[in-house]
């Protein structure tokens, strides 16, 4: 019986035993077949990382300035807080026109217009010399873009600024973040807040606008309302100069009546239009942009690419990636060589 349970325990040992003694052998011999090929899984990776290290040293850097506004609804246009509140939450906009939304604004940043404004601005040129710093630049001109004519420039030079910015919303707080990416970090927050200033003259002009005409649209009824009110006013008047003992007569106290009426209708419908006249005035005095900035753009301290750490790392580990794959090739030969 101890024999034959001698005999049982050693076959049942025995395969654990062979497993692990050719798992540590495995083991061993790749520390040992990774310390022959040194070069490959150590010295490239380490040349890879400094490699990616110059390079990332040698790509200019880039800095991104960040704008954020908010563009506030007009009162008339409110919702009750409830329902408004209801709407933020599912991201739908009641209440208010499309052009007030914050979407809009976005949209509008990235406009061909709005673009070429930007890039016809002057701004200080920051590679001129420090003795030189005040002289100015077009935008499309110290990003160097080049075209046939001025027309073919700003086509080049609007697809370039538009990948240059990023334009974010928040569609529970309506605010809008701008961010632009540039290699010097004044011209980053420069073109930011040029942005915002031009948007703000937009949304200004455009509303003033919509205000002017509803103003002058109610002012011209106005005036026709005032003439047919007067010429209402006149053709009473010539009826009680014609019919002094109208009184007497029902077809002229009939006639009387009509004409008053036309009069009283003529006369609150002046009434109507010159309270609709004085609102609309002042509509378009108090129609003022409704931008508001809350973090105007500053020149970033840091940059914001290259990343020169997190590059040197990622270049380490595919350097040594790449040299465990050669390592493993470089054996696979050998291997092969030596069978045959």
């Amino acid at each position: 019986m101890e024999t034959s349970e001698g005999m049982l325990g050693a076959s049942v040992t025995e395969p654990h035993r062979r497993i692990l003694t050719s798992d540590e052998y495995r083991l061993v011999d790749l520390v040992r077949m990774l310390a022959r090929h040194r070069r490959a899984t150590v010295a490239f990776p380490l040349l890879v990382a400094l490699l990616t290290a110059i390079v990332s040293f040698l790509v200019p850097p880039t800095y991104t300035a960040t704008t954020t506004f908010v563009p506030e609804a007009s009162p008339q246009g409110r919702l009750p807080s409830g329902l408004a509140g209801l709407a933020t939450q599912l991201g739908v906009s009641l209440g208010s026109e499309a052009s007030k939304s914050p979407k809009f604004y976005a949209d509008v940043v990235r406009s061909r217009e709005l673009m070429e404004h930007v890039l016809l601005s002057q701004y200080a040129d920051p590679r001129q010399k420090r003795e030189t710093v005040g002289d100015s630049a077009t935008l499309l001109h110290i990003l160097g873009v080049k075209g046939r004519d001025l027309a073919d420039s700003l086509y080049r030079g609007v697809k370039k600024l538009n990948n240059l910015i990023s334009i974010a919303v928040n569609a529970q707080t309506n605010i809008v973040s701008l961010s632009v990416d540039t290699h010097y970090p004044t011209l980053a927050a420069a073109v930011a807040n040029r942005f915002v200033a031009n948007l703000n003259a937009f949304n200004a002009q455009s509303r003033q606008s919509q205000a002017r005409e509803q103003r002058k649209f109610v002012e011209q009824r106005l005036a026709d309302g005032e003439r047919e009110l007067r010429g209402a006013e006149e053709d009473l008047r010539t009826f009680y100069e014609r019919n002094r003992s109208w009184q007497q007569s029902p077809q002229l106290a009939f006639e009387e009546g009509r004409l008053r009426r036309q009069v009283e209708i003529r006369q609150e419908l002046y009434l109507t239009l010159n309270r609709e006249y004085e609102a609309a005035r002042m509509q378009e005095v108090n129609d003022t942009p409704v931008i508001t900035v809350i973090d105007a753009a500053a020149p970033p301290a840091k940059r914001s690419s290259p990343k020169r750490t997190l590059l040197v790392v990622i270049g380490l580990v595919l350097g040594g990636m790449a040299g465990a794959f050669w390592t493993a090739g470089v054996e696979y030969l050998e291997v092969v060589r030596r069978e045959r």
